[in-house]
């Protein structure tokens, strides 16, 4: 496998450190509301990452931090009045939801900022005995210009960024790129002591911190959105290196943004959305498929109508899962041969192996879906590939077309029963009867196809 090393700028051969392990890092939410459809472009992607890397043999490890001490959180308790790990808890149970929704398999590791703070301090004590740190005023600062790669991720240099740049207000500083690493507490806010006097650590270091306790110093691949590239990863590169003496991640793998109708997502412009809402109008499945239609590393526009071509397209996968289920129990030996099915999951593979290319790996399983519903005799032999082919394939993608095809609830046992009264409606030529009966279903959101071995039924996106 080849992943596009965003420190490098070019492709290169995966290879782990620890022989069959894959460590991964990615970078979580802040803990003060639901996540918004940006956010769940790195944790569906990192998921696809860790099931194909399984696939090919690797043990997966995976650790995504949950920031649950910050200003946004703060200002959240303040407005709802609850405490700050109140609003922390509440928000980190609703990403819960999320990422279970989205079917993205939990992380084995979801370290927290306010449990890992002897981590936390213990490294700034660290920089600060090695000369790469300095306090003012209870504020410990990194010196950036002692980091001698400083900008290599970001491809910024420093002087660039301070000659462009207006007048820092802060003037603690001995550099202008140097940033906090621990600050000291507000009246009022939560606050740990530290041998710098009460306060809370900066951004950056947590992920150092966290990367460092359970991955190790150095990882394999660390993912996040392309806006975090700088300062926040060139910043965990710089204070990491620094304290372990090694490099952070082999390989820094960042997604591009997801605009929304070609304009940047903003709340401003009210153009934000959270998972949850467009879950609601049409399905954690449809998110998910939504975020793989396209490469990785591309701008995605988020839109009404991407969406609904996204619930098409899994319609089209699930329509022929089923017409081969429902094959496979009257083919006979003769017909299309299975191994006829192989390329397809052969370029879905290779697709996948060069760069993690969902969108191309996508368009290997409508290829196997065309090639199927042209084929006029498949054997029995053949419907085994194909529904073997379609769960491996769907599998890796993490799109589940019997268990996330809808968020509502299907009594399945009044389904049968409308089922059962419409045919006895048909039966009797009452086909007013049997009509409004297949509406009812459709607005439970239930579709129904009369079939010479009986009436079938499946959920819709």
């Amino acid at each position: 496998m080849e992943l596009y090393n965003s420190l490098t700028r070019k492709k290169e051969p995966f290879v782990p450190i620890a022989g069959n392990t894959a460590t991964i890092y990615v970078c979580g939410p802040t803990t003060y509301n639901f996540i918004h459809i940006g956010n769940a472009r790195p944790v569906v992607i990192s998921d696809v990452l860790g099931r194909f890397l399984e696939h090919t043999g690797y043990a997966v490890k995976i650790a995504q931090n949950l920031t649950d001490v910050d200003d946004k959180i703060i200002a959240r308790a303040i407005d709802e009045g609850i405490t700050t790990d109140e609003v922390a808890q509440k928000y980190i149970n609703e990403f819960l939801v999320d990422v279970d929704g989205l079917n993205v398999r939990r992380a084995d590791f979801y370290p927290r900022v306010t449990e890992e703070m002897g981590e936390i301090i213990a490294m700034i004590a660290k920089l600060m005995d090695g000369g790469y740190a300095y306090e003012k005023g209870g504020t410990v600062y990194f010196h950036s210009a002692k980091s001698p790669n400083y900008g290599a991720l970001s491809k910024k240099n420093i002087d660039d960024l301070q000659a462009g740049a207006r007048v820092d207000v802060n003037t603690d500083k001995e550099h202008f790129a140097d940033f906090v690493l621990w600050k000291p507490a507000k009246p009022g806010e939560p606050a740990w002591s530290s041998p710098w006097g009460d306060g809370r650590p900066g951004w950056h270091i947590e992920c150092s911190a966290m990367i460092k306790k359970y991955l190790g110093a150095t990882i394999d691949i660390h993912c996040g959105g392309e806006d975090l590239a700088f300062p926040h990863h060139e910043n965990e590169i710089a204070q990491s290196q620094a304290a372990n003496g090694a490099p952070l991640a082999n390989c820094w793998l960042h997604n591009g943004m997801i605009n929304v109708d070609d304009a940047k997502m903003s709340k401003s412009e009210g153009n934000f959305f959270l998972v949850r809402d467009i879950a609601q109008r049409f399905s954690y499945n449809v998110i998910r498929f939504f975020v793989l239609s396209a490469h990785y590393r591309s701008p995605l526009n988020f839109s009404d109508e991407l969406m609904d071509a996204a619930k098409a397209a899994i319609e089209r996968i699930r329509n022929c899962h089923r017409s081969m289920a429902e094959a496979f129990e009257r083919a006979g030996d003769d017909g299309e041969a299975a191994d006829t099915l192989e390329p397809f999951v052969q370029d879905f593979i290779a697709f996948l192996n060069d760069d993690l290319n969902t969108a191309n790996a996508i368009t290997a399983i409508f290829d196997m879906v065309k090639f199927i519903n042209k084929t006029k005799i498949p054997s029995r032999a053949f419907c085994e590939a194909a529904l073997k082919n379609f769960d491996f394939m769907l599998d890796i993608l993490g799109i589940d077309l019997a268990g996330q095809s809808s968020n509502k609830m299907i009594d399945e046992d009044e389904v049968n029963r409308l089922i059962e009264v419409r045919n006895n409606a048909k039966a009797y030529k009452d086909w007013a009867r049997a009509d409004s009966i297949r509406d009812k279903l459709l607005e439970m959101g239930v579709t129904i196809k009369d079939t010479r071995e009986g009436t079938t039924w499946h959920i819709n996106e």
